[in-house]
């Protein structure tokens, strides 16, 4: 007589085939998408093309922009703009949120500042930046880089802290030293954690460049969006909203993508 072992149902996957699971999304996507096409169409149908443009109408204003240049020139002071602050940010946020989680002197001195400055929004601190350093573009890249760097370090703190303790202990009972756990466990572990932190800092950018492109900005999207304004152009503001959109799905897919190249050990859930 042979008993048969209960078949067991799977709850997490590799990174390999959680990829074929959300390729297999691609169809609900393109759904998703061609639905809101069509709300929108319908929505600027009702409510009149002076409130709300057409696809259509924002396809043209987008294609005369780009055909004029202006398109292009606002989006790379925008994309140059929110690069170099979200860069600064999470090459700073990243050693102190590693220093702040290995050493409790790091974190009773930096935490509780990190923590106010978290409460804070970066574009309350616009009127000081602009005293203290000017209308000029250190001025925006700069609140674009407090707010990257304060979420992305708070991010990599709770990765350092949530490392596995029983792996550490396991290390220095083998004999490592601290450098070679901080380095082959805490490291690791932190890791998911700290692509999530970018991915929320990139959003976090991408939030604060338009407010900070509404001071004085001689280019740059939100400044194409608050000119556009002033003269019922809601077509070329559409044409704005849009590519600050694209750019920043374009750069939190290749986030998400390195992460996953990054962290290819990791189960996730199918």
């Amino acid at each position: 007589m042979t008993i048969q072992a209960p078949e067991t149902v799977p709850v997490a996957t590799t990174r390999g085939r959680a990829k074929g699971g959300s390729s297999s999304l691609v169809p609900l996507y393109i759904a998703t998408f061609v639905i809101g096409i069509g709300l929108w169409w319908l929505a600027a149908l009702f409510a009149g093309n002076r409130l709300i443009p057409t696809p259509l109408e924002v396809v043209l204003n987008g294609w005369e922009g780009a055909l004029d240049g202006s398109l292009w020139s606002n989006t790379w002071a925008s994309l140059a703009r929110v690069f170099t602050g979200f860069a600064l940010g999470v090459l700073l946020a990243i050693p102190a949120g590693f220093l702040m989680g290995w050493y409790r002197l790091a974190r009773g001195l930096f935490e509780p500042w990190i923590q106010f400055f978290r409460t804070v929004p970066p574009l309350a601190l616009i009127p000081l930046v602009i005293v203290i350093i000017g209308i000029g573009e250190d001025a925006r890249v700069f609140v674009i880089f407090l707010a990257s760097f304060l979420a992305c370090v708070l991010a990599t703190f709770q990765g350092v802290r949530n490392a596995d303790v029983t792996l550490i202990n396991a290390a220095r009972v083998l004999g490592a030293k601290d450098f070679t756990i901080f380095l082959r466990v805490v490291v690791p572990a932190s890791t998911p954690f700290i692509f999530v932190g970018m991915r929320i800092a990139l959003g976090s950018a991408w939030a604060t460049l338009v407010a900070s492109e509404l001071v004085a900005a001689p280019t740059g999207l939100g400044r194409m969006m608050q000119a556009a304004s002033q003269f019922l152009d809601t077509e070329r503001i559409v044409v704005g909203i849009i590519m600050i959109g694209l750019l920043g799905f374009v750069m939190d897919r290749l986030l998400l993508l390195l992460e996953r190249r990054l962290t290819a050990w990791q189960e996730v859930r199918a």
